[in-house]
């Protein structure tokens, strides 16, 4: 099987920027440690694959974005390659555990709210040391979706206690930040809740059973779980806005923003003020540079089609794909979007 090739002017328009700069990922990125800066800079002008190669990529629950954008991300792979790259997704439990299986090699590419991976690679939050890992790119944003039955009586996150309150499947990036919520309402997440660890579908369900009186979710616009859920429970189910925890929160992380859901999005009587975060998709800091540079090609190059899945992949743009800082760029990263930006 022939070896996948950019055009040859995007690979000259690399490769003058690495003699250029001299530097590795044709930008003066940040190398990823354990990787040599000229053998990084070489694969990453060339873009290419140069063996049939196959990967798994870490998504997150299947109601969720992350599942159906990565579903939608691997065939893209897998066709813009001609089957070079044989990509397939996985249901997950999202970011923590995906992050903690991508740094065991159980799979190759990765979905993580931004905060978590900002966590992984400094080693704190839900990791005990720093973990190895770059950044494809950032993508695009996950609202904080925060959920109560309307006869539950709560009407602000502080009025959570003592209730049956789902913090999303363990290891995900909505249990982190669900807990850092839960806390900066004062409340102890393991004491003052009755937790429920489930994932979106069940949680979902028992909002529907009403076994549940609340949950939080973190995901792109729309999640096709919490429009079933709207559309199934109607005035039953109602957002909270928890704006006023946005200086707490960003006690915490620069990662959180303010953010709004629009009323549209899951047909409520009016916009919700909430906390967005970007995303990332993350790889091992020592894969191969030119699978990387194929990797984020395809994912800026394909917005369009990824958008088709799920609208909220026209988050992924140009403008903001490489802000991933203080998750280093791939250098292989580095170099798709600097080909590409000079192709605009």
């Amino acid at each position: 099987m022939r070896t996948l090739t950019l055009p040859r002017t995007l690979n000259a328009l690399c490769a003058t920027a690495v003699l250029l700069m001299g530097v590795a990922g044709c930008g003066g990125r940040q190398t990823p440690a354990g990787t040599s800066e000229s053998a990084a800079a070489g694969a990453a002008a060339d873009c290419t694959v140069k063996t049939d190669t196959r990967i798994s990529i870490a998504t997150g629950n299947t109601t969720g974005v992350y599942y159906v954008v990565g579903n939608a991300f691997a065939e893209q792979v897998t066709k813009a390659t001609g089957n070079k790259v044989k990509a397939t997704a996985a249901e997950t439990q999202a970011s923590v555990g995906n992050i903690q299986s991508l740094d065991k090699g159980d799979y190759q590419v990765a979905f993580s709210l931004f905060d978590t991976a900002a966590d992984a690679v400094q080693g704190t939050g839900s990791f005990g040391k720093p973990v190895r890992i770059a950044a494809l790119g950032r993508i695009y944003d996950n609202s904080t979706h925060v959920v109560v039955r309307a006869d539950a009586g709560i009407n602000s996150i502080a009025d959570m206690r003592g209730k049956r309150i789902s913090t999303g499947s363990p290891k995900s990036g909505t249990e982190v930040i669900a807990q850092r919520l839960l806390k900066a309402a004062g409340l102890d997440p393991d004491k003052d809740i009755q937790p429920q660890r489930l994932d979106l579908a069940k949680t979902t369900d028992g909002m529907k059973a009403a076994t549940v009186d609340g949950f939080f979710w973190s995901g792109g616009l729309p999640t096709s779980g919490v429009t079933d859920l709207f559309t199934t429970a109607g005035d039953k189910v109602r957002f909270l806005d928890i704006d006023a925890l946005l200086p707490k929160m960003r006690q915490v992380s620069p990662a959180y923003q303010a953010g709004t859901i629009p009323a549209a999005t899951y047909r409520t009587a009016a916009d919700v003020k909430t906390i967005v975060v970007p995303n990332v998709l993350l790889v091992r800091s020592d894969m191969d540079a030119g699978l990387a540079c194929v990797l984020t090609r395809t994912l800026v190059e394909k917005r369009e089609e990824l958008a088709k899945a799920n609208p909220a992949a026209k988050g992924i743009t140009l403008e903001t794909v490489r802000k991933t800082d203080p998750v280093p760029l791939h250098p292989g990263a580095a170099a798709a979007l600097d080909t590409l930006g000079a192709a605009k």
